[in-house]
């Protein structure tokens, strides 16, 4: 990582011992938090457990039978602890950590949790916020209580995206304020540890008018013998004239279900833009939508991926085009070999 100043590591936590998907998981999860957070969790797992299992049957999952790629019973929530000295850090997290990339500001989650955080102190001066959602929901309120898994990415939106709603564990905050420029983008690293286990993450992204940012994040792990299940959602707003570009790089490895569900809201003159490389993982469904709600607004979905062996690959992408004068376009590109296949399905409206 570059030279900027360093936040304090998160301390060792106390590894409790690993609960499973369930109402109580959730109400253990909600201790302490805000009412509003609390309640919003328990409608979620509601919504989830109203919801049924995605079906071959439905023309979104034709592809992809998910009753022979997850079983809820079986998975456990990934414990709560986190590696807080770099010698006791995964190699592999290590190595993407020591990598000298410039960047305006970094992240870095163990296992849905954020361990490390360091911005640009120039940005912090004008307003930046780049934190864990664990703190933003004490410290920033008003913007995660208007934003968080309500306009973007509700629970209703599928069973995957209230489980997530309901059992997130932290994720990041990255609010840029109007007429902010970074010059360089926010990068993330997220690793996965445990086989067997569920992590839940989420990552909010808000531009206000006339600014201008870029995420980049990559999401690793190692081989596991064990089903696990990485579940992602990602919520980003480009207010009036705002600018975002979202990358994401998922090299997770295998025996690991990825399941990112992302949407993009982008107001009037603005213009978001994604891409997604996905190399990683046994199986991969992700869910982009993309909402083009102002005149003038624009948004490019490009994607790559690359699949061996006996990998699965499900792209769902969407354009809507809410309001008029408006434009959008989509390329995604892939290659497979062995025994490895993918499936796409674009809609636009």
């Amino acid at each position: 990582m570059s030279s900027s100043p360093r936040a304090a590591e998160a301390p060792v936590a106390e590894e409790d011992t690993p609960s499973s998907l369930d109402e109580s998981a959730v109400e253990s999860i909600s201790r302490g938090a805000p009412s509003w957070l609390s309640e919003r969790r328990r409608h979620a797992w509601s919504v989830f457990e109203d919801t049924p299992l995605p079906s071959t049957r439905s023309e979104e999952w034709r592809y992809t039978d998910v009753s022979r790629v997850v079983d809820f019973a079986d998975l456990r929530l990934a414990p709560d602890g986190v590696p807080a000295e770099n010698d006791s850090r995964p190699a592999g997290l290590t190595a993407a950590m020591e990598e000298d990339l410039t960047a305006s500001g970094h992240a870095v989650l163990v296992d849905g949790n954020v361990v490390h955080v360091d911005l640009d102190p120039a940005l912090e001066e004008q307003g930046v916020i780049l934190t864990s959602l664990r703190t933003a929901v004490n410290e920033h309120v008003g913007l995660l209580e208007e934003l968080l898994a309500t306009e973007v990415l509700p629970p209703e939106e599928g069973k995957f995206q209230a489980l997530n709603a309901a059992l997130w564990s932290d994720g990041v905050l990255l609010y840029v304020p109007p007429n902010v420029k970074l010059d360089l983008p926010v990068r993330a690293t997220r690793w996965l540890s445990h086989a067997g286990s569920a992590v839940f993450a989420r990552t909010l992204i808000v531009a206000e008018p006339g600014s201008q940012v870029s995420y980049v994040e990559e999401l690793l792990s190692e081989d596991f013998d064990k089903r696990t299940l990485v579940s992602s959602a990602v919520e980003v707003i480009a207010r009036d004239g705002a600018q975002i570009q979202y990358v994401s790089v998922q090299r997770l490895g295998r025996g690991v279900f990825y399941q990112s569900a992302q949407r993009t809201l982008a107001h009037r003159d603005s213009k978001l833009d994604t891409l997604n490389v996905n190399l990683g993982a046994s199986v991969t469904r992700l869910d982009l939508n993309a909402q083009l709600l102002g005149a003038g607004a624009h948004s490019e979905m490009l994607g790559l991926y690359f699949g061996d062996q006996d990998q699965h690959f499900d792209h769902n992408t969407s354009q809507d085009h809410v309001a008029p004068d408006t434009g959008s376009d989509l390329l995604y590109k892939g290659a497979l070999d062995d025994r490895a296949q993918a499936a796409f399905r674009g809609i636009i409206r």
